[in-house]
């Protein structure tokens, strides 16, 4: 079969924090994600790091580092001292665009200076530049799980809107400065998580003890809203010709059976996991079950008129979101995927990784078409992929033919989705280069077209060797053959 849109974007996407290393280089300071150290699996209990150990007085531990523990991020995967390396490969292997992320401590590192650090514009410019010598598109994150830990010190997190006023500060020094490089933008990676997990954007319970969880996360979330409203409303105004989206983990999940009990559970998560957020900002307003959420959680959200109105009227061009997987919702007790951000139900008619992803490509189809019919804009899938513990053969490569079928089904399913009649512009593969796993803090977590030869300790050179997935897709994009 062959995919017949020729103005498809397909490409990679990596994360500052997860990719780059060189954690306090030239001014940098630290973010949360960069503070927490390696865990095995079972020595947490199977649960994701974000969930186990996100406290303040545990990361605070890596100041000193006394027990001698390791902490992936501050290396990474090199990038920092690789990336025309890297960039050589993306642009080898016919990438269109690349999702990339800055990271705000190396552009502001307290987030309230009056001046960036020019080390870290000039670092940027290098990349970006490179990208488009190589003539790579580039989708910029402004912020993905990057938020700097000094704010968490000094303004509690994003619980206190001064933060607000210094992240559209951070974005308007990057409109100045890679206006004419950035292609499309995205305010915050994964918006939603922080609803979840505030504690990843360097928002504690314990900085705020008088306040209910629920209203710590529900207040960060509003927060992070309303910044990347303005943030929009900014761009727009700066930057005339560009595009301005946003990006959230979808959560795609089908009912157990067909109980109508279950069908009214599943529409409930259906709108607290997925369309509540989607809604906020493509819409541009509260829906009606989320104000009655509110109500059942006693969350009285800090806001205005002022605020509300700026939601209102700076709505995002495109929606991204993160597919990897899907899972089940209902009243009846289900085994529960482990070892990744959030847990989902599992499917018996699914297979999965090792990690509990349910690999499912059909959903895939249905969640585009779900949501083009619901909010009609146009749609980026900006993460996708299949994690998998790798290792290199005596010919130097990984034999990845699972990741080839992985790729090739759910291509098959964006192709299904565009005869739909679903106006889907581009794909972007998560860690396309390897990298350390958000959730688990992992380097042999592997998604990537091409293997960095480092393990969880960080033992190895770091060199890049390609899998053979890096040559099928190359083929795929010179053939659009599937």
């Amino acid at each position: 079969m062959k995919f017949t849109k020729k103005d498809f974007l397909w490409g990679g996407a990596t994360a500052a924090n997860q990719f780059e290393g060189e954690f306090d280089k030239d001014g940098k300071s630290w973010s949360v994600l960069e503070m927490m150290p390696y865990i095995k699996l079972e020595e947490r209990g199977g649960m994701p790091l974000s969930n186990s150990k996100l406290s303040k007085e545990n990361l605070e531990k890596s100041f000193e580092n006394k027990e001698g523990l390791h902490y992936p991020k501050r290396i990474a995967s090199d990038h920092y001292n690789r990336y025309k390396e890297d960039i050589d490969l993306l642009a080898e292997a016919k990438i269109d665009v690349y999702r990339m992320s800055i990271a705000w401590g190396r552009i502001y590192p307290n987030g309230d200076e009056s001046k960036p650090n020019e080390k870290g514009l000039e670092f940027y410019r290098n990349v970006l530049t490179y990208c488009k010598q190589k003539g790579i598109k580039l989708m910029v994150t402004l912020n993905h799980y990057d938020t700097p830990y000094t704010i968490a010190q000094k303004y509690g997190g994003w619980m206190n809107k001064e933060v607000i006023n210094m992240f559209v500060k951070y974005a308007k020094t990057l409109f100045t400065e890679f206006g004419d490089l950035v292609d499309y933008w995205l305010p915050f990676n994964e918006i939603n998580v922080c609803s979840i997990f505030p504690m990843m954007s360097a928002t504690f319970p314990e900085d705020h003890p008088d306040v209910s969880f629920d209203q710590l996360r529900f207040q960060t979330l509003h927060n992070q809203l309303v910044a990347q409203a303005k943030v929009v409303q900014l761009g727009h105004e700066m930057l005339k010709k560009k595009i301005f989206g946003c990006m959230v983990a979808n959560m795609t999940n089908y009912p157990i059976d067909c109980n109508p009990i279950n069908i009214i559970e599943w529409q409930k998560a259906e709108q607290t996991y997925r369309y509540f957020y989607f809604d906020i900002i493509a819409k541009g307003v509260y829906p009606t079950y989320a104000i009655k959420m509110f109500e059942k959680l006693n969350v009285k959200l800090d806001t205005n008129e002022e605020e509300m109105n700026i939601l209102k009227n700076n709505t995002v061009d495109f929606l991204s979101f993160s597919y990897y997987s899907s899972g089940i919702i209902g009243k009846k007790e289900a085994d529960k995927s482990g070892g990744n951000l959030i847990s989902m139900g599992k499917n018996p008619f699914l297979k999965e990784n090792e990690w509990g992803w349910q690999i499912d490509p059909q959903g895939l189809r249905y969640t585009l078409n779900d949501l083009w019919d619901r909010y009609h804009l146009p749609l980026f899938i900006s993460e996708n992929g299949i994690g998998w513990d790798e290792k290199l053969n005596d010919e130097k490569t990984v034999d990845d033919d699972y990741r080839i079928d992985y790729m090739k089904q759910h291509f098959m399913a964006i192709h299904d989705a565009l005869e739909d009649g679903v106006n889907v512009f581009g794909y972007t593969m998560w860690g396309v280069i390897d990298l350390v796993s958000t959730s688990s803090n992992e380097m042999s977590k592997r998604y990537g077209l091409v293997y960095v030869d480092y393990d969880d300790y960080h033992n190895g050179t770091g060199d890049r060797f390609k899998k053979k997935s890096f040559n099928w897709f190359k083929n795929f994009k010179e053939t659009l053959e599937l």
